[in-house]
C-alpha cells in the first residue's frame, strides 16, 4: 500500500517548511532511513527521513516552495502502484478539483483555446517538470524574518549553460548578501527577476533546462511571472546596427567571466577597482577580499590620475579671477537595503508595541579594571570589558528569571536557558549574533566566540542559526565614547542592557573624594513582563558581580 510522506514539524515553532533541495526523484529507490529531502525550517535546515522502503511514486512540492506542517510532500509505494487514491483520500486532489471551475468563469470573450491553455498550466505538477527535465529556481527563505529578497548581480543571461554547481546570482537578504546557485544542468530559459529589483519568497526568478523548451505554462501558474522588461531583454535585438550588438555582447562576455565574491565586488566598487585587472586566487580564478586588498594599480595608470587631479585645479584657478566661493546644494538617494527595512520593521513594532521604561545604575569599576589586568595574564585570549559584563549579565539572569523572559501574547515565557544577544554594528545596519548558554561558558570561552561573531559579522557570514534564540540582549557602545543611552528592546526579549563607557571620575569613598572609574548601564524594560522593582534587583546583582569580580568565577 503508497504511503504519504507528511511535512514534519521539526521545531517547536515550526509552522511550515521549505523544499531546500530534493534528493530523491519519482522513480526513484528508497530505503528505510534514506535521507529524500533538505528542509529548511525557522530555525536550520535539516535532512527529512524516509520510514519506508520502496519507490517514489509522487512528488507533490518543488524545491524553494514552502508547505504547512502536515501536508502531504510525497508519496512511496511499489513500483508501479496506483498511488492516486491515496492523494484522493488525504484531499489531496482539491486544488485540481478546483481549477476546473475557475476556468470556466474565465470571461466569455476568451476563446476556448486560452481556457484550455489555463487549465494545462495549472495541472502542471512535479512530476511533469521532471519528465520535461526543467528546473524552476524560486527565490530561497535564507533568514526567519526574510520577506523578500533583491537580486544583487546576476552571474548567467539567458541562453547560457548552466550546471548543477554554477551560482546563478547574488541575492541581498536583511542580513547578508548570499549566492544562489541553479542546482540544476541545462540552459538557462528564463530570467524572471532584473537587477535591483526584489522578489518575495517563492517567487520564480529563474527557469533552468533543455534549450527551446516551452516555458509558457510554468510561468502561467507560477508566483513570480517574468517581467517584460526582461522579456524583451532576453530576445535576440533584431533592430540595432552589427556594431553596436557585437560591443554589447563583448562587455556582457567580458563581465561574465570576472568571477568574484559579493565582498570583494563591493570593496572594489568603494576602491575604485576595476575587478578585471584583479587576479583571483581562489578556486576557478575567483576574486576575493584578500585579492582587492592586496591589488596594486599599474604606476602608469597612478601618474596619470596624479597629473589630471594636479592639472584640474591649475585650470580652475586661471578661469576664477574674483575670489568668490561658488557651493553647490546636492544629495545622494540610495534604495532601502534588505537589512534596513528589517531593522526599521522589527524595532518601530517593538518600541510602540512594547511599553518600554528605563533604569540606569553607576558601577564602579576599579575592581573590575585590577581583575581584569590580572585575568589577562593568565587568559589564552584578551578578556574585555564586554566579555566581564556579558558573563556578568548572564549569572544575574540566572538568580532572575523574570528578566529572562519573553512576551507571547496570552502568555509569558520564563526562560530556564540563557541565549545572550551581542549587538554588532555591520556596514549596512546592525546584527545581533547569540551566546547560547553563556552561564556555563568561562571568559575565555565568550571571548573567543563574540570576537569569532564580530568577524563574521562584518564579513556576512553569519548563519540564521547564529542570529535566532536570544532570550536577553546586550548593546555596549563604550567603545565610541558613549557615556550612556537608551536601546530599543529587541523583541521577543524582554529586556536590552545598554552599556556606556568606563569614566575617570570624583568619587567618594570612605568619606574621601578620590579618582574613581564608573561606567554607567541602562536596562530597558517591556512593562508587559518586568516591573520597576525587578528591573531593579537585577541591576543591584549586576552591580555586585561587576564590583567584586571574584563572583564571577564562583
Amino acid at each position: 500500500m503508497a504511503e504519504i510522506v507528511r511535512m514534519p514539524k521539526m521545531s517547536d515553532t515550526m509552522t511550515e517548511g521549505v523544499m531546500a533541495k530534493w534528493h530523491k526523484k519519482v522513480g526513484d529507490k528508497v530505503k528505510s532511513g534514506d535521507v529524500m529531502a533538505e528542509v529548511e525550517t525557522d530555525k536550520a535546515t535539516m535532512d527529512l527521513e524516509s520510514y519506508w522502503d520502496g519507490t517514489v511514486l509522487y512528488i507533490g512540492v518543488e524545491e524553494g516552495q514552502a508547505v504547512p506542517v502536515d501536508a502531504v510532500i510525497a508519496v512511496i509505494g511499489k513500483e508501479g502502484e496506483d498511488y492516486k487514491a491515496a492523494l484522493d483520500a488525504e484531499g489531496a486532489a482539491a486544488p485540481a478539483a478546483e481549477a476546473k471551475p475557475a476556468a470556466e468563469a474565465a470571461p466569455a470573450g476568451k476563446p476556448a483555446e486560452d481556457k484550455k491553455e489555463a487549465t494545462a498550466a495549472a495541472g502542471i505538477t512535479d512530476a511533469d517538470l521532471e519528465k520535461m527535465g526543467v528546473t524552476v529556481v524560486r527565490m530561497p527563505l535564507l533568514s526567519d524574518t526574510m520577506t523578500e529578497g533583491v537580486i544583487a548581480e546576476w552571474h548567467k543571461k539567458v541562453g547560457d549553460k548552466i550546471k548543477n554547481d554554477d551560482i546563478l546570482a547574488d541575492v541581498e537578504t536583511d542580513k547578508a548578501t548570499m549566492e544562489v546557485m541553479g542546482y540544476a544542468d541545462g540552459t538557462l530559459l528564463h530570467i524572471g527577476v532584473e537587477k535591483g529589483a526584489a522578489a518575495k519568497v517563492n517567487g520564480i526568478i529563474a527557469i533552468v533546462g533543455p534549450e527551446g523548451t516551452d516555458i509558457s505554462g510554468i510561468l502561467a501558474q507560477g508566483d513570480a511571472p517574468a517581467k517584460p522588461a526582461a522579456d524583451k531583454k532576453a530576445d535576440a535585438p533584431v533592430a540595432e546596427s552589427a556594431s553596436s550588438v557585437a560591443a554589447e555582447t563583448a562587455t556582457a562576455e567580458g563581465s561574465d567571466r570576472v568571477k568574484a565574491s559579493p565582498l570583494a565586488k563591493r570593496i572594489a566598487k568603494d576602491k575604485g577597482i576595476d575587478l578585471a585587472q584583479v587576479a583571483g586566487s581562489a578556486d576557478g580564478g575567483r576574486i576575493i577580499k584578500k585579492d582587492i586588498e592586496n591589488f596594486k594599480p599599474a604606476a602608469a595608470v597612478a601618474a596619470t590620475t596624479a597629473a589630471t587631479t594636479s592639472a584640474a585645479p591649475a585650470e580652475k584657478q586661471a578661469q576664477v579671477s574674483i575670489p568668490v566661493f561658488v557651493g553647490e546644494e546636492k544629495y545622494t538617494e540610495k534604495p532601502v537595503t534588505q537589512m534596513r527595512k528589517v531593522i526599521a520593521k522589527r524595532l518601530s513594532e517593538s518600541l510602540f508595541t512594547a511599553p518600554h521604561f528605563y533604569l540606569t545604575m553607576s558601577i564602579d569599576m576599579d575592581g573590575a579594571i585590577a581583575a581584569r589586568t590580572k585575568i589577562n595574564e593568565y587568559a589564552p585570549v584578551k578578556i574585555s570589558f564586554n566579555d566581564m559584563v556579558l558573563k556578568a549579565v548572564a549569572i544575574a539572569l540566572k538568580q532572575h528569571p523574570n528578566v529572562n523572559s519573553s512576551w507571547l501574547g496570552d502568555k509569558i515565557r520564563y526562560n530556564e536557558h540563557v541565549n545572550i544577544g551581542v549587538a554588532v554594528a555591520v556596514e549596512d545596519g546592525l546584527l545581533v549574533p547569540v551566546v547560547r548558554f553563556a552561564d556555563g561558558k568561562s571568559l575565555s570561552h565568550i571571548s573567543a566566540e563574540v570576537k569569532d561573531f564580530a568577524q563574521r559579522a562584518k564579513a556576512k557570514k553569519l548563519q540564521p542559526a547564529d542570529w535566532e534564540g536570544s532570550t536577553f540582549t546586550i548593546s555596549n557602545l563604550g567603545m565610541f565614547g558613549i557615556d550612556e543611552f537608551t536601546a530599543i528592546i529587541n523583541p521577543p526579549d524582554a529586556c536590552i542592557l545598554a552599556i556606556g563607557g568606563i569614566s575617570q571620575v570624583p568619587v567618594v569613598k570612605n568619606g574621601a573624594v578620590v579618582p574613581g572609574n564608573v561606567m554607567k548601564v541602562t536596562l530597558s524594560c517591556d512593562h508587559r513582563v518586568v516591573d520597576g522593582a525587578t528591573g531593579s534587583a537585577f541591576l543591584q546583582t549586576l552591580k555586585a558581580l561587576l564590583e567584586e569580580p571574584v563572583r564571577l568565577l564562583v
